[in-house]
């Protein structure tokens, strides 16, 4: 069993621990660290595990293997540093950093320590994405030509201050929230991004925005990409590809739509799964076995990178190439 220690337990750090807390067979959390114990002493009572407030506890804690990061962004590569130092495998939220030379950073020390770096894009694990990803690495809807993708969520109507309204911890608006998933999507679709042109529309500042980020994508294969997000709207989620075979769909977490040049749409509804649990114990899985974890640190760069070229095309109001070396895929 892989201890581990939970770092941050506001909303999404309590999901991390209750989606796999009595539940894996292969890791479970002993320590909790939190700036607020009083706010989640009962959280870390139900749950079984130690509580106390510094980030240096989790790294002097020897029954801990394993650090997750559920902290501002900010914080994450000086954290993933300090825990690959320690010997610790690190798991962190996404972003994992606001820049591809912060980046590099984590994933150099965590290779050099020679421990495991996982990242938290759950999205790849809805059984519509796996599915979408099987078709398109087969093959059956020929050559990516196009995708297009949107995901939004109603977090800014229900999540008030915070790393949402921070313009230092969220830059563009709701593309650090939701629209990095998509982002993911995109690279791990379709792979590197060469060119962002992204724009951002504001009906109304923070707190509870109402705004919407756009982005044309242009991929080193030379494919296209359309990616949008409104922080308001109810949650929807769509990932579309454009082949020259065909085109796949991925709608919610469960429904597939594959049409082949030629024949009728046919819509397929997949069994759910908790897809937080399901990139968490690959995470461990990499930990015990070494197994490669299923987002590779060539992905997180490219992911990171692209992010930064979007923030950068917002605030100057024109679009922005990649460097090479930014929008190729380096070695995991």
């Amino acid at each position: 069993m892989i201890g581990s220690a939970i770092v941050g337990l506001g909303r999404w750090g309590k999901a991390i621990v209750e989606a796999v807390q009595g539940r894996s067979r292969r890791l479970r959390f002993v320590r909790g660290i939190s700036k607020e114990p009083e706010l989640v002493t009962d959280f870390a009572a139900a749950h079984g595990f130690d509580l106390s407030t510094e980030f240096s506890d989790a790294l002097a804690d020897p029954r801990v293997a394993a650090v997750f990061l559920a902290t501002p962004h900010s914080l994450h590569v000086d954290q993933v540093v300090a825990a690959a130092a320690a010997g610790k495998a690190v798991w962190s939220e996404k972003p994992l950093a606001l820049t591809r030379a912060e980046a590099e950073r984590a994933v150099a020390a965590c290779a050099t320590a020679g421990v495991a770096l996982g990242l938290g894009n759950n999205k790849r694990c809805f059984p519509s994405m796996r599915e979408l990803k099987q078709i398109v690495a087969a093959g059956t809807i020929g050559e990516v030509l196009h995708i297009e993708g949107h995901f939004s969520n109603e977090h800014s109507t229900r999540v008030k201050g915070g790393w949402r309204d921070d313009p230092r911890e969220s830059p563009g608006g709701g593309m650090t929230g939701a629209g990095l998933h998509v982002l993911d999507a995109f690279v791990n679709l379709a792979g590197p991004i060469a060119a962002v042109d992204a724009k951002i529309f504001a009906h109304k500042p923070p707190p509870d925005p109402r705004d919407a980020a756009a982005v044309l994508v242009e991929f080193a294969s030379g494919a296209t990409g359309l990616l949008a997000t409104v922080r308001a709207a109810p949650a929807f989620w769509r990932v579309h590809v454009f082949g020259s075979k065909g085109s796949a769909e991925a709608r919610d977490e469960t429904t597939l739509t594959l049409a082949r040049i030629g024949d009728k749409p046919e819509t397929r509804a997949l069994p759910p799964a908790d897809s937080l649990a399901v990139l968490i114990e690959a995470f461990a899985e990499s930990i015990e076995s070494g197994k490669p974890f299923p987002v590779t640190t060539a992905e997180m760069l490219d992911v990171v990178a692209a992010f930064e070229a979007i923030i950068r095309s917002i605030a100057e109001g024109r679009p922005v190439t990649l460097r090479r070396s930014d929008s190729r895929t380096s070695s995991p």
